[in-house]
């Protein structure tokens, strides 16, 4: 059986104050192990560039594709979307939960170099992958130089 570890002694515990910042410490300690439905939480994120445009991934395992929500406003992409807290089965009793649930949420502000008409959005694996391609004339142009002689 598991047991809670207690930083302080039984009868510190027992002080109004003393137990108040009990209760802070354990909480700030253990994200996620309160019901933190407003709570926003910052998923992981690479951003790759190439020639092309850029490519952003974003980690959001256990989402549902369908309430995944991207958006492109006044030069800013949002990426949203809600993992729901799964119910613990009766007759057991959660112990630790680590993994957040609750809103997920991340915005990136756009170069002006990214043709924020033509995203494309893949979601595989828990990875939601935004294809940002760039716009034709901000692309990298091969100036042929003319020798003469």
């Amino acid at each position: 059986m598991l047991n809670a570890r207690h930083p302080f002694n039984n009868a510190a515990v027992t002080h109004p104050l003393l137990r108040d910042f009990d209760f802070l410490f354990r909480e700030l300690a253990s994200p996620g192990a309160r019901n933190d439905a407003e709570r926003t939480v910052t998923p992981a994120a690479d951003i790759l560039e190439a020639e092309s445009g850029i490519t952003l991934r974003v980690d959001l395992p256990g989402h549902d594709a369908k309430a995944i929500q991207v958006k492109v406003e006044d030069g800013v992409l949002t990426v949203r979307s809600e993992r729901k807290a799964e119910t613990v089965p009766e007759g057991s009793t959660l112990r630790r939960q680590e993994r957040a649930s609750g809103v997920y949420a991340r915005q990136f502000r756009l170069p002006e170099t990214v043709d924020a008409t033509r995203v494309e959005a893949r979601y595989d694996n828990g990875v939601l992958t935004l294809t940002l391609p760039r716009r034709e004339e901000t692309r990298p142009r091969v100036v042929e130089v003319k020798v003469q002689g």
